[in-house]
């Protein structure tokens, strides 16, 4: 026996309300208007991004050429040469700022998640993370140039690689924690469980099983932070300076590009101020290329 529902005045519910959808309705105007306010929302979002990729693009790729990676720049009035120390130096920061934040930030993580993840000083360590992520970069590059250039406590050097790469590893740290803090939280509690119980100590645990199975979101958190620290500038005003020669080592002044693009951009000279443009174009793609690398790494992640 079926059964139809009816309504009050016995009229079968199907035949009186047909399920098509009807736009005509109040609600689906309202819910279409809804969609094109939050596209239109969405696009302007994004709008500024493509704007100043396209504007960088046209304005440095042009100059893009092999003597533009391969040349130092030229002097101040004169044509031709390139941005090939700033690349260099942009590296050579980064990798240090990588290599001290890393091992750092990776093993606060997992002090947070796997040592310490209720406890009060756990909990203060999360506050000072958040609040150090917020803090201007600026002042991470004071603080450097107080601590050690000013002091000349590094080799006996002020303006240096290895002081602009610690200033960037400040920068990089809060990124870098948060990041292993929450991967290790997604790791199921059953994995460590069957590790203590076949044995395994908890460093074994967390060496072996517990970091391998975070690898995607800790490395997506490392790239993300590198992005960041290869397009700061002002911390590198204060600390590595600026160089217009090849790199003699991290204990000596070195070029960066976002240092060129500041110093070339004021210069009022063409030469230059195309030569910032190059540079400017260069370290966007290059920015650009970490942040789809990181969103590659985060689908790894996904079933």
């Amino acid at each position: 026996m079926s059964y139809t529902p009816v309504t009050y005045d016995n009229t079968p519910l199907f035949e009186r309300r047909p399920l098509t959808f009807n736009p005509a309705l109040t609600r689906n105007r309202f819910n279409a208007f809804c969609t094109a306010l939050a596209a239109v929302f969405s696009t302007v979002a994004v709008l500024p991004l493509f704007l100043v990729i396209f504007y960088v693009l046209i304005q440095g790729g042009r100059l893009l050429s092999l003597k533009l990676f391969a040349e130092l720049p030229p002097p101040p009035g004169l044509d031709g040469g390139g941005i090939g120390n700033a690349i260099v130096g942009t590296i050579v920061v980064t990798l240090v700022a990588a290599l001290i934040s890393i091992p750092i930030g990776v093993g606060g993580g997992i002090f947070l998640s796997e040592y310490s993840r209720n406890g009060w000083f756990a909990q203060a360590v999360r506050f000072a993370n958040d609040v150090l992520s917020g803090v201007p970069s600026i002042i991470s590059g004071v603080f450097v140039y107080g601590m050690i250039v000013a002091t000349r406590v590094i080799a006996g050097q002020s303006y240096s690689a290895m002081a602009g790469g610690i200033a960037l590893s400040v920068l990089m740290l809060p990124t870098v924690v948060k990041t292993t803090d929450e991967g290790l939280k997604l790791v199921p509690q059953e994995l460590r469980w069957g590790a203590y119980g076949v044995g395994a100590s908890k460093v074994v645990t967390i060496l072996r099983i517990t970091l391998p199975a975070a690898f995607t979101p800790i490395a997506t958190g490392v790239v993300l932070a590198i992005a960041r620290a290869a397009g700061e500038t002002a911390p590198l005003i204060f600390t590595a300076l600026f160089s217009p020669f090849w790199p003699e080592g991290i204990f000596s002044p070195i070029a960066t590009m976002s240092v060129l693009i500041f110093n070339f951009a004021i210069m009022p000279y063409e030469a230059q101020n195309e030569l910032a443009w190059a540079a400017s174009f260069v370290l966007v793609i290059m920015i650009l290329g970490a942040n789809l690398l990181a969103r590659w790494i985060s689908k790894l992640a996904r079933p």
